[in-house]
């Protein structure tokens, strides 16, 4: 994946959460992929913190959105590698991430690995 392609799906991405657009938010993504972030073990309480499928991944996102209704997200820097895009991030509660998509070829995300800080 090019820079350019990277940072314009990050753009996207960052957009729709912060227009609290849960429906565009997996718009780049496969029905059945894989969400991993600290925010599920903290939100949810699955000590896995993963998710499968967008059904769950969806209702784990309304739930982030009922708790932190004014959440925002900042980018500070995108980068790309094979088939991945990570995006590092202002993120909620003071923390600041680095989440990484995994893509397929057919340039949908199918796995997504979140960290945070602070």
């Amino acid at each position: 994946m090019a820079l350019e392609e990277a940072q314009t799906f990050a753009a996207e991405w960052v957009a729709a959460w912060n227009a609290h657009d849960i429906e565009a938010v997996p718009a780049h993504s496969m029905d059945d992929f894989t969400m991993t972030t600290p925010m599920i073990r903290k939100l949810l309480g699955i000590p896995t913190g993963t998710l499968q499928g967008q059904p769950a991944v969806g209702d784990d996102w309304r739930a982030a959105l009922r708790k932190i209704p004014d959440l925002p997200f900042s980018i500070i820097e995108t980068t790309c590698g094979v088939d991945t895009v990570s995006i590092y991030y202002d993120a909620v509660l003071g923390r600041r991430a680095i989440e990484t998509f995994f893509f397929y070829a057919d340039g949908k995300v199918c796995k997504a690995l979140a960290a945070t800080h602070g």
